[in-house]
């Protein structure tokens, strides 16, 4: 199949996507240990305008992870806590009296960045949750009436505590739909520990070079639009999101945006790993992070003990692969 698709797609140069890739990872992975599907899949989204929902335990260094990806990236980066009395205005900003001016002068809030940290979105009553998904959405905010873009690229990584559920407010279906992906941060493995363990033995804080710039990643996303999927690919991806709706398991399965996530994150994929065309195991790689938010479990399946990540696994094992 892949010689017939290279030859069905005009030849480009697709290496500067997989160049800067490769480079930033490397570069992050020097401050972060292990986690590299995790930061393939950031990229993935970056490539695609997307947004990212990290869930991990606390200690496991996801605000770490984002701000050293920002660096690397040579775009900046804000990062906001989310308490129960952070206000819309304090994402968003506000009009400020300039006594020196005589007049009202625009405070700008932490919303205005390239990549902005959401720390424990779920701690903020909901009004404040909406504030950010509206720009995530449309990226621009409003503020007392003057409507302003927000910077380019745009990224939200908001992450969430498994744990600790009290006094919390829970994303609905519907905004959390609006995540491209949730990722989830696991332990380290064994080997990976002790690393972390070296590293702070020996004092050394490595610093991280800039690869790239806001123009170099402006151009990126415009070149992944050019890599080619084939027909039975999108309806690979339609049959396996038509699953999710009539899955005995399912009570709410994924609507058409996640077959657009799916498609689009695919050819981020291929693009990263030097490809021109989107092959099956793109789409398999992604869908886990795509859809494990959008898929909603029957009481009963809890009951047995199934997950979102088990059921979703059967499903790409009962739809054939295009060959």
């Amino acid at each position: 199949m892949a010689d017939k698709v290279e030859s069905q797609q005009p030849e480009f140069d697709i290496s500067p996507i997989r160049e800067i890739a490769q480079d930033v990872l490397s570069e992050v992975s020097r401050v972060i240990v292990g986690n590299g599907e995790i930061l393939q899949h950031l990229f993935v989204a970056l490539l695609v305008n997307g947004h990212v929902l990290l869930e991990g335990v606390p200690g496991l260094g996801k605000t770490v992870m984002a701000k050293t990806f920002a660096t690397t990236l040579g775009i900046s980066f804000k990062r906001v806590q989310f308490t129960p009395d952070l206000l819309p205005a304090d994402i968003t900003g506000t009009k400020i009296f300039d006594q020196s001016e005589g007049a009202f002068v625009l405070q700008k809030g932490p919303i205005f960045a390239n990549i902005v940290l959401a720390d424990e979105i779920n701690r903020s009553a909901p009004k404040t949750q909406a504030a950010l998904l509206e720009a995530m959405a449309e990226r621009q905010v409003t503020i007392e009436g003057q409507t302003m873009e927000l910077e380019k690229p745009f990224m939200v990584v908001a992450t969430e505590n498994p744990v600790e559920m009290e006094g919390t407010y829970p994303l609905p279906e519907a905004q959390v739909d609006r995540f491209l992906f949730k990722l989830w941060l696991d332990y380290p493995e064994q080997q990976e520990e002790v690393e972390i363990l070296r590293r702070q033995l020996s004092g050394d804080s490595p610093s991280v070079d800039v690869i790239t710039n806001a123009e170099e990643i402006l151009a990126a996303q415009k070149m992944v639009n050019q890599v080619y999927i084939d027909d039975r690919i999108l309806k690979y991806i339609r049959d396996i999101i038509i699953k999710t709706r009539n899955h005995p398991q399912i009570a709410l399965g994924c609507g058409p945006r996640a077959s657009l996530v799916l498609m689009k994150c695919s050819k981020a994929r291929a693009a990263i790993l030097g490809r021109i065309y989107v092959t099956p195991d793109d789409v398999r790689a992604l869908t886990g992070p795509a859809l494990n938010h959008r898929v909603l479990l029957k009481p009963e399946a809890e009951l047995e003990g199934l997950d979102v990540k088990s059921v979703i696994k059967s499903i790409l094992e009962e739809i054939p692969i295009p060959i």
